[in-house]
């Protein structure tokens, strides 16, 4: 695939397609198996490669990219973690952006979906709604994201993160932001998360000094609010 990058592409967007391009393709390095003089044991012999493991793709703002923190310390990487742990056969992809709104997400769907995955983790909206951006375009962005994850890998899951904003916009704005997860979720038959910042939004010490993206422990809590709904999923 050929990406087309002049003067004029965001340098936010070319780290973020550097970053998952890259990402993507250790994930879909093979290891290579022992050498051996009987070639009966080297056609038995078959390689371990993590491309046979299904794909479960993080595709998000800061909070998915896990701004503040260390790599490993975001979400993401936790639930990678707990899904080693639980011997299941997935391997997780972060494509999280920091600074994506759903605008830039729909851009960039189809240049991250190189390859099929089996669960696509959708977590955007949070920047329009801190800015205050008509939620009827985000809605349709998000709906244009779903769809395109549909046409690329058909048999995929997806799973809808929602999230509430400040009553900075108003209480009306707010209200149907917070509502807009649920809706797209019925509309789409998709899993949704209700509330991805739950039992961390808001609270000081589980946030870094801007009040809004999660420390290290407030990424724990993340992780297993996510988890919850995610291990059936998977489980499948």
């Amino acid at each position: 695939m050929k990406f087309f990058i002049n003067s004029k592409t965001p340098f936010s967007v070319i780290n973020g397609l550097l970053l998952v391009l890259t990402v993507w393709g250790c994930g879909s390095s093979t290891t290579k198996t022992e050498k051996t003089d009987n070639p009966a044991k080297q056609e038995d012999t078959k390689p371990v490669s993590a491309a046979k493991k299904q794909t479960v793709l993080f595709y998000g703002n800061s909070l998915t990219a896990g701004y503040g923190v260390e790599p490993a310390q975001a979400f993401p990487a936790l639930i990678g973690q707990k899904i080693d742990s639980a011997g299941l056969n997935y391997t997780v992809v972060n494509a999280g952006l920091s600074g994506e709104t759903t605008a830039g997400g729909k851009s960039r769907i189809s240049w991250v979906l190189r390859q099929p995955v089996a669960v696509f983790v959708l977590e955007l909206g949070g920047n329009d709604g801190l800015r205050g951006l008509p939620l009827a375009a985000t809605r349709q962005n998000l709906q244009a994201i779903m769809d395109t994850v549909r046409r690329k890998s058909p048999q995929a899951t997806i799973v809808l993160a929602g999230m509430q904003i400040p009553p900075n916009m108003g209480t009306t704005y707010a209200k149907e932001f917070r509502g807009m997860f649920k809706e797209l979720a019925d509309k789409n038959k998709v899993v949704l998360i209700p509330f991805l910042l739950e039992n961390v939004g808001g609270i000081p010490k589980l946030n870094q000094p801007d009040g809004i993206h999660p420390t290290p422990a407030g990424h724990k809590i993340v992780a297993n609010t996510v988890w919850k709904v995610l291990e059936p999923v998977l489980k499948k």
